[in-house]
């Protein structure tokens, strides 16, 4: 683990012990409402066994008051969004695609390891490292884009690899949360292969994200 990894987790845990309550994550954020689809780059996990096996492990100790636990078809990590789909032309996302496609051919896959768990007010998360790898492939992506358009969309800082477990799902007292937590910060962490990167139509149905997948770009080709 790199000094910033370790750094973020150290931090995020100390002032996780000071937080009283949750903060629901299901509040509409600017653009969003029923039924609007979104098109953004996502990591995402269906042939993960290892990672699948440690989210029941510890799901199935999360099964608390106050927090919506993420189907195993619904994990992933959040890389650069595009926009709403009624806002994006096809022709752009064709173009986005295709230069996507090129500039992440020479990219080797992800080798990644998820855990331990990571939380804030909003959700228990898994820690993502190494950080370097998917930022590197996050600014690939959003080279991409930038030859489409004049600059990607979203901010390039404070981007923070992670895998949600849990939404927080209403404003309940943290304390036992914070100790079913405790028990399981030191299980075996997860290791992943990533060998392609979707751009996904992401939706809310009810208390999680689903999508459609609209392209795929391969690493290594």
């Amino acid at each position: 683990m790199t000094s910033r990894e370790l750094a973020s987790l150290q931090q995020r845990w100390a002032a996780y012990q000071e937080l009283p309550e949750l903060t629901e994550h299901w509040y509409w954020r600017p653009g969003w409402r029923a039924g609007r689809q979104f098109y953004t780059w996502h990591l995402t996990f269906e042939h993960q066994p290892e990672l699948h096996n440690l989210t029941t492990q510890l799901q199935s100790q999360l099964a608390m008051p106050g927090l919506d636990l993420v189907p195993l078809d619904g994990l992933h990590l959040t890389m650069q969004g595009l926009g709403f789909t009624d806002e994006v032309s096809d022709d752009d996302i064709n173009a986005i695609v295709a230069e996507a496609r090129r500039r992440c051919a020479g990219m080797p896959p992800l080798e990644l390891s998820l855990g331990p768990v990571d939380p804030d007010a909003e959700g228990i998360g898994l820690l993502v490292r190494p950080w370097d790898r998917v930022e590197a492939l996050r600014a690939t992506i959003r080279s991409a884009i930038a030859t489409v358009w004049a600059s990607a969309p979203e901010p390039a800082d404070n981007f923070r690899p992670h895998v949600t477990l849990a939404y927080s799902g209403a404003p309940v007292p943290t304390e036992p949360i914070r100790a079913q937590l405790a028990k399981l910060r030191h299980l075996p962490v997860a290791q992943v292969r990533i060998s392609e990167v979707p751009l996904i139509a992401l939706r809310r149905e009810g208390r999680t994200y689903r999508w459609a997948t609209v392209a795929t770009v391969r690493l290594g080709e």
